[in-house]
């Protein structure tokens, strides 16, 4: 078997499995055609025909799978910055998104629904057994029975800039360790629905549970953009939509910053 033969059996057997993957080849300078294989964490396979330039692309490699894009890089011969002697198309292979919904109530399936369209993977959790069932949810991926703070004691280390926690459940006793468990990682949209007064009380209860202002500022509640949505369906487009602007950078008006009443 070929060295090129292996590399993309990897690929293969990397995408199969879910696991994060990029792919970086040559496609114009020296050693046009050389590939390398960048996962997430484990070292990388294959060479483009420097050692400088390997560390250096698979450095942006792991950039590129981290926020699931997909590029031309231009380098000079040993992986120098601002150089054009070598054009590396660096190709993201990374899983779908993760969207963990907490709180099986009447917006959880149209938050689902909207997210499947978006291209999220969902999972419903709720330590409610007779709320969190897969015939409640049919649209999500997974429907889990536990605590919010307990799942996302699992899989909390997997969850990354693209991924979602949308806290749904209005209820300290969730609500509260739920926040303070996402705080913990790296998830790149934390929203939470409730009112303005809902807000500040639970705001108290972080400050409480110790969660500084660098926390505070990473949340987005009351949860969606002032579209004044009123239906789960209206709601679930003004949660996705503000989870848009916040990854495209545009400034569309969040309910965190707007004041008064969210229904008129």
């Amino acid at each position: 078997m070929s060295a090129e033969q292996s590399l993309f059996e990897q690929l293969r057997d990397a995408i199969r499995a879910e696991v994060p993957v990029a792919l970086a080849t040559v496609v114009e300078g020296s050693f046009t055609g050389a590939k390398l294989i960048v996962g997430r964490d484990a070292e990388s396979e294959g060479t483009l025909g420097n050692p400088d330039l390997d560390r250096v692309v698979t450095r942006d490699a792991r950039g590129e799978l981290a926020a699931g894009r997909t590029g031309m890089r231009h380098y000079g011969l040993h992986g120098e910055a601002r150089e054009e002697a070598v054009s590396v198309f660096i190709e993201s292979f990374a899983p779908p998104p993760a969207m963990l919904i907490f709180g099986a109530v009447d917006f959880t399936a149209a938050l689902a629904r909207v997210a499947k369209v978006l291209g999220y993977r969902v999972t419903v959790c709720d330590a409610r057994a007779v709320f969190a069932t897969k015939s409640r949810f049919p649209m999500a991926d997974e429907v889990v029975v536990d605590w919010p703070d307990r799942l996302l004691a699992a899989v909390g280390g997997e969850l990354g800039e693209r991924d979602v926690v949308c806290i749904l459940t209005h209820d300290a006793k969730f609500d509260v360790p739920a926040v303070v468990a996402s705080l913990a990682t790296d998830v790149g949209y934390i929203g939470i629905m409730g009112s303005r007064r809902t807000h500040d009380d639970r705001t108290k209860r972080l400050v409480e549970a110790g969660v500084d202002e660098a926390g505070l500022a990473r949340l987005r509640s009351p949860i969606g953009l002032d579209i004044g949505a009123r239906t789960p369906e209206e709601t679930a487009v003004s949660i996705t939509a503000e989870i848009i602007a916040r990854r495209t950078g545009r400034d569309a008006r969040s309910l965190t910053v707007t004041e008064g009443p969210i229904h008129p």
